[in-house]
């Protein structure tokens, strides 16, 4: 029996168009196809080369325990080769995929991840005693400025002197620069990527790049001149860890990695916690709920004990849940053919699974555009239902660090001030570079928080 290849049905349409939508509207880019074409659908290319968009269940959890030989997935990432470097984990495929994530892995899961609890306490305490009381401020640049603190701190250790403060203000001019509405279009089109000169587009990121550079080989040989071996920081974490055949990280590999950890790490949380800000503050019931969770923990809790929270946890779900800050997971480029949810997808077709989409299905989420934590206590959900960190052996190996930072600030920033919108106006995510965020002007106003009154156990706190 002959079986012939068979993709769903979608959308033709010229690329220059497609592409113009899909960089400024990327939401509504996927949701119009879906009103029109359902869970799964085509995006039909030149040359025989075709994206298939997969949200069902079923199609996410085929892809995502399929054989990983089947796919292609770090050459779908080579958009971010020019920023990461080769050796990335993004970037790479099969064996060595595997190996590295394995050493990867373990700084950021158990005892070791538990550690930097305090460490971000104090950052975000840091952070938001410097809000000027009554002055508006832009929450995207502070909660960039905490969580970009804390990655220099956990995963360089570094928090002060020179070094510090050249490579955090390298760091923020090149994320800045590289996510604005217009810079965000040069992931796109190769021939925008020319560098003719300091003064170009290319020429400026390619220099910043360079800079931040030196900075990171710099640290790199001073850690590996280090002769004491009790630091807890990543990097160094790294440097002493060796794969199975005893041979240590090559310095190549371990600047790659940290720009990947950097990138994953920072803007992507801050994002993150920019949402979650602003729905607390769109929706007084939910952020009230949530106040009185975090009294019952008193002054000073244990971060640990704030992280096991379940209304906090719940809130930071639906936040990653209703805005994921990565619209889709990780391109998977099919090298031999393979069958999904009865599709029969031929070499070279691109499978995209869609974040989403996936997030926003009726039978699974009613009511999807509605923010309501409360799902979350309800029912738990499947890794093919709900996947802010994308699947497989793809999945973000920062998740769980990610949803500790998240919820450690959260409870830090709201026992101490109630941050409010300064136009309460519903706001839709943007593009910032490959993520969704929240519009980068967003204002918002700290004030002390106020008295309140802990029913359960009737006694009045103050935050």
């Amino acid at each position: 029996m002959t079986v012939t290849n068979s993709l769903p049905d979608g959308p033709k349409v010229p690329r220059l168009l497609r592409l113009f939508k899909f960089i400024t509207q990327p939401v509504q880019y996927v949701e119009d196809f879906a009103k029109v074409y359902g869970d799964n659908f085509t995006v039909w290319g030149s040359r025989d080369v075709h994206m298939v968009y997969f949200s069902h269940p079923q199609a996410l959890e085929e892809i995502f325990t399929a054989d990983s030989n089947h796919f292609e997935t770090g050459e779908g990432n080579s958009i971010l080769r020019f920023l990461l470097g080769d050796n990335s984990l993004i970037l790479l495929n099969g064996d060595r995929h595997q190996r590295q994530r394995q050493l990867l892995t373990p700084p950021f899961h158990g005892e070791r991840m538990r550690a930097y609890g305090q460490t971000i306490r104090e950052i975000t305490q840091q952070v938001s005693n410097e809000w000027n009381i009554g002055k508006p401020f832009k929450i995207r640049t502070s909660m960039q400025e905490i969580t970009l603190r804390v990655i220099l701190r956990v995963v360089f250790g570094v928090d002060e002197g020179p070094f510090f403060q050249e490579l955090r203000q390298l760091l923020t001019s090149l994320l800045d620069f590289m996510s604005s509405p217009l810079m965000s279009s040069i992931f796109f089109f190769s021939f925008m990527q020319k560098d003719l000169g300091a003064w170009s587009p290319w020429g400026r990121i390619t220099r910043l790049l360079q800079q931040i550079d030196q900075l990171i080989y710099a640290l790199i040989q001073e850690r590996r001149a280090e002769s004491e071996q009790h630091r807890q920081d990543i990097l160094s974490l790294l440097i002493s860890a060796r794969y199975d055949d005893g041979e240590p990280m090559s310095d190549a590999e371990l600047r790659d990695e940290l720009m990947t950890m950097l990138v994953a790490g920072h803007e992507t949380t801050a994002s993150a916690l920019t949402w979650a800000f602003y729905w607390l503050d769109q929706l007084p019931e939910v952020r009230d709920k949530l106040l009185r969770e975090l009294d019952t923990l008193g002054v000073n809790p244990d971060p640990s004990s704030v992280a096991k929270l379940p209304y906090l946890t719940a809130v930071c779900q639906e936040t990653l849940r209703i805005y994921p800050i990565v619209i889709s997971g990780f391109f998977r480029i099919v090298k031999s053919p393979i069958e999904i949810m009865g599709y029969q997808l031929p070499k070279g077709t691109a499978i995209i699974p869609s974040i989403y989409l996936a997030h926003h299905r009726e039978a699974v989420y009613p009511r999807p555009q509605q923010f309501r934590p409360e799902r979350f206590l309800e029912r738990q959900f499947s890794p093919y239902e709900y996947l802010p960190f994308g699947g497989g052996n793809r999945r973000c190996i920062g998740l769980a660090f990610a949803q500790y930072e998240m919820k450690i600030a959260l409870a830090t920033i709201l026992s101490q001030f109630q941050v409010s919108l300064i136009d309460r106006r519903q706001v839709r995510p943007v593009r910032r570079g490959l993520t969704l965020a929240a519009p980068a002007g967003l204002q918002m106003v700290a004030r002390p928080q106020v008295k309140r009154v802990n029913i359960s156990v009737g006694v009045i706190s103050e935050q």
